[in-house]
């Protein structure tokens, strides 16, 4: 998803779920991911960079310890686990993608579940490790649908066998990630919406932005060369005349791409409005415990906007419905770069639009401000630490396993103000950032990977390829300061080597 698809962030889609808690709450700006799923959810989990616990790959280092596939160190529990000491219940539905399962780490329930067939066909699924009937098209399920099903009927046990106890619920909605599968009926809402194009949708949701004081940054240019981080040239060429690999300008795209491209946009819109209204669902049922009020929500996304284009699953049929089960469609660069407004490039990438999120925070009983923008910059290894204090847990520190990277943003609740962190760190299949104050470097490597994300080659950063970025002036990272100020980008340059090093050594301590 990317930073302007809400509503309360710029966004045309139906979201009034969550820009009402945006109302009743507080709104983040500059807020990070990592760029990516797993190591978001790594770095969610845990309040610690996904590098330091084996959960994203590390230049110069082994890379079958590290990725997708890492496992992390002993020392690197999940807020799931560490809410335990608190008397906190925790539940867990929809994606997972952190090594290890579950239940072994603190939450008593959970419905994990895939897309590896789509949001139409599920397959994979479990619950508190059982595995769960696959269900087929047919049945007329939706994972989305699915995801809050489980969800309430999670918060509905609790609350009627654990009455009074606090509870800690991870949702994690697949939607948008590809496929992009939706019900017709959500699809019918946007029918021709997106035929303006990319390029006018981008200056309407940025025009909103500004009105919402959501940014002031110039609108970014298009970077029309930059296609999908990995190239399957068979897909483009199964899914058709119609599909575009290039984020070209609107006018330049035949009749049949324009109508293809739109359509594939009103399935994505699809999918988030889908999910905000079952994200209402879970809120009614926290409101029916009688728990809403003192209840605190953060919401956000992995990571940017995805540029992607494959074929996986059950394949794709030209034939079929746009959006049903017998297609695989993917949102591809050019509604990327809109769903990224007002931000360069896409998830994978370490510019504004890989890691940038929107965040949300509502806690009626516990933050007096509602509506107001907090432009304190953040990272989601900042939600643990907040969490523990909220549940009046230590945050760990030098005394046992590393110190938490995160900082927590219960300050931020009362007011606006300046981030605690010295730097944010970014590395991503070869892309590598750092940001301190409003200065940042960005270092980008088109390396080609499989399917699943391994890197085949990474390069080190050589001298002169960092670019430099003032974020005050330029958050859309249009003009490259490099050779203004080279002694900035040797100062971000070596805490971006340092911190490396540091975070390699943290993931070899021992167990």
């Amino acid at each position: 998803m990317g930073y302007a698809d809400l509503g309360s962030f710029g966004g045309e889609i139906n979201t009034a779920n969550l820009d009402a808690l945006a109302t009743g709450g507080l709104r983040f700006t500059q807020f990070y991911n990592t760029s990516r799923c797993w190591p978001t959810r790594a770095s969610l989990l845990t309040g610690y960079y996904a590098q330091q616990v084996r959960r994203d790959s590390m230049p110069g280092f082994d890379m079958r310890e590290f990725g997708n596939r890492g496992v992390r160190p002993a020392w690197a529990r999940l807020i799931s686990d560490r809410l335990r000491e608190a008397g906190y219940f925790s539940y867990h539905s929809g994606k997972w993608h952190v090594d290890g399962a579950p239940l072994e780490n603190g939450f008593l329930h959970s419905y994990q579940s895939h897309t590896r067939a789509g949001f139409f066909h599920l397959v994979g699924q479990d619950r508190d490790g059982e595995p769960l009937p696959d269900l087929e098209p047919a049945q007329g399920a939706h994972l989305t649908t699915e995801t809050a099903r489980h969800a309430v009927e999670f918060l509905r046990e609790h609350a009627e066998e654990r009455t009074g106890k606090p509870f800690f619920l991870y949702l994690a909605f697949h939607a948008p990630h590809f496929p992009l599968h939706a019900e017709q009926e959500d699809i019918d809402r946007y029918r021709d919406r997106y035929l303006v194009g990319w390029d006018q949708l981008r200056r309407e949701r940025h025009g909103r932005q500004r009105h919402l004081g959501i940014t002031d940054s110039p609108l970014s240019l298009l970077d029309e060369d930059v296609g999908p981080p990995y190239d399957f040239p068979e897909a483009i060429e199964l899914l058709g005349p119609g599909e575009v690999n290039r984020p070209l300008p609107w006018r330049r795209l035949s009749e049949q791409q324009r109508a293809f491209q739109a359509t594939k946009m009103a399935i994505h819109a699809a999918m988030i409005d889908r999910m905000d209204r079952e994200i209402g669902r879970v809120l009614q049922e926290v409101r029916d415990m009688g728990a809403f009020e003192d209840t605190v929500i953060f919401f956000l996304s992995d990571n940017g906007a995805s540029a992607e284009i494959m074929v996986r699953g059950d394949g794709h049929d030209p034939d079929a419905p746009p959006g049903s089960a017998g297609t695989y469609l993917c949102l591809g660069p050019g509604f990327s770069s809109a769903a990224n407004t007002p931000f360069r490039l896409h998830k994978t990438w370490v510019h504004e639009g890989g890691i940038s999120t929107p965040l949300i925070v509502h806690w009626p009983a516990g933050i007096r401000a509602r509506g107001e923008i907090r432009s304190r910059v953040g990272h989601v290894i900042d939600i643990p630490p907040t969490l523990l204090e909220l549940a009046g847990l230590t945050v760990p520190g030098d005394a046992g396993p590393p110190e938490m990277e995160g900082r927590s943003l219960v300050p931020a609740f009362d007011r606006d103000i300046a981030s605690p962190h010295e730097a944010l760190w970014f590395y991503h299949q070869g892309n590598r950032a750092l940001r301190k104050g409003d200065w940042k470097i960005v270092h980008t490597v088109h390396s080609r990977a499989d399917g699943w994300g391994s890197v085949a080659a990474e390069e080190d950063a050589r001298p002169g390829e960092w670019q430099l970025y003032d974020l005050a002036a330029d958050r859309s990272e249009g003009k490259d300061l490099a050779r203004q100020h080279p002694g900035v980008v040797r100062e971000l340059a070596s805490i971006w080597e340092s911190w490396r090093d540091r975070f390699g050594a943290n993931a070899a301590r021992p167990d």
